[in-house]
């Protein structure tokens, strides 16, 4: 029997045969967890178990209420944080040795993917200011010489040709238009491109459309035209951290259109295998949240992924200023099937986590329990906000009713119409 285990991408099964696993939601899981999570006694019979467990089969097996996640826009939220950003590293695994899958645009998540991510590390790279360095430029002076004379190319170009007042010359210039930046420019050059032509991801340009204004001017004296052998000789600055990585998805987006730029409005694509953990994107999706909806509060008052001996909480919510002095434990569970037994199991995991020692002596401390909170995903209704904003005044409005002070929190997240 064949799981995804939550992630969504495509994949060879056999030699001509591969599996795509698209980005569904269906609204049964959240459904059945309000409903089972709202009775106020935990010990029901087996018969009325029975039967909840069957309805919630009934409503993902119909698929009436499947949606398509809008993962692009997700990403979008993720990268407009740098302190979320960061843990995307391990969000995407791509095997480039795998024969390509033929596929449809449409069905083509990694490439917006892709190019969302590098937009957004670029758009971070030109607010801090484009890496200045020096690099080497040849010119044909006239009447004049500097720095060295390419022999060679001096004797092809000028004098079998005549002109002896002209010098071939290669020298060194400090400044923006180098390698580097020269490469940044060419895959910004295929992401417009990209974006332009794509209207299935990015119909709604707002946002996106912003990003490529924002980095434009930056690049407007900077050339495109870089060999890509100079790639291998990159020495990256920690002052400049984020080359790094723009520059690695960048080989990743031209790897994928073969270099050609003509390639980017192609209807019928092909693409190697990959897959994305849709649970860590949810993960990072309701941290962009916690930030949009708390702007009081930096990355470190939410302790992602709070690290215990054998135990690791999604995030450990601290406010030691605020009058209240919060402390709440948070579960976050992407899950696209739920039944009895694995709700009450996530509730009592939660409850868990809120008594261990090293979590009890994090400050603030508190004399009483501390409350736990479990978010899970939900399709938004027609009409509904899509944009969520976790503020923490508003983190435990529902309560589990069989459980002491353990909360429960549905998300909207965005979707495709």
């Amino acid at each position: 029997m064949l799981q995804s285990d939550y992630f969504i991408g495509i994949d060879w099964l056999i030699q001509d045969r591969f599996i795509h696993v698209e980005p569904k939601l269906n609204s049964g899981p959240a459904d059945s967890f309000e409903k089972i999570s709202s009775k106020i006694e935990e010990d029901i019979t087996d018969t009325e178990i029975g039967e909840l467990n069957e309805e919630i089969n009934r409503s993902i097996e119909n698929g009436e209420s499947d949606k398509e996640v809008d993962i692009i826009a997700m990403l979008l939220e993720i990268m407009s944080h740098a302190e979320v950003a960061k843990h995307t590293n391990n969000l995407l695994l791509i095997d480039w040795e795998a024969k390509e899958i033929p596929i449809r645009q449409k069905q083509d998540l990694l490439t917006p993917f892709l190019i969302v991510k590098f937009l957004k590390l670029l758009q971070d790279i030109v607010r801090k200011g484009l890496k200045k360095s020096y690099y080497k430029v040849t010119e044909n002076l006239n009447n004049r010489v500097k720095g060295k004379i390419l022999v060679g190319e001096q004797i092809k170009q000028n004098i079998f040709k005549n002109r002896f007042t002209n010098t071939l010359c290669e020298y060194q210039v400090f400044g923006e238009d180098s390698d580097e930046n020269r490469f940044l420019k060419k895959v910004y050059l295929f992401c417009t491109q990209y974006v332009e032509n794509n209207n299935y991801f990015f119909k709604d340009k707002n946002n996106i459309g912003w990003v490529i204004n924002y980095i434009r001017p930056a690049f407007d004296k900077i050339g495109s035209e870089v060999s890509l052998q100079v790639l291998k000789h990159f020495k990256y600055s920690p002052f400049f951290k984020e080359y790094k990585e723009a520059i690695k998805i960048g080989q990743h987006i031209l790897k994928k259109f073969s270099y050609n730029i003509t390639k980017t409005t192609e209807d019928k694509v092909s693409t190697p295998p990959f897959w994305i953990d849709m649970p860590k994107m949810f993960e990072l999706y309701v941290f962009a949240g916690f930030l949009n909806g708390n702007s009081n509060l930096s990355a470190s008052n939410f302790n992602y992924q709070f690290s215990t001996h054998g135990n690791s909480l999604d995030f450990l919510i601290c406010d030691v200023n605020s009058e209240a002095r919060i402390k709440i434990v948070v579960d976050t569970k992407y899950k696209l099937k739920y039944n009895y037994g694995q709700i009450h199991g996530d509730i009592r995991q939660v409850a868990g986590y809120a008594r261990l020692n090293k979590v009890k002596n994090q400050a603030p401390r508190l004399c009483e329990e501390i409350p736990c909170l479990i978010i899970y995903p939900k399709p938004a209704k027609n009409g509904e906000k899509q944009k969520i904003n976790l503020s923490i005044k508003d983190l435990l409005n529902h309560k589990i009713e069989a459980y002491h002070k353990v909360y429960k929190l549905g998300i909207s997240l965005p979707l495709i119409d």
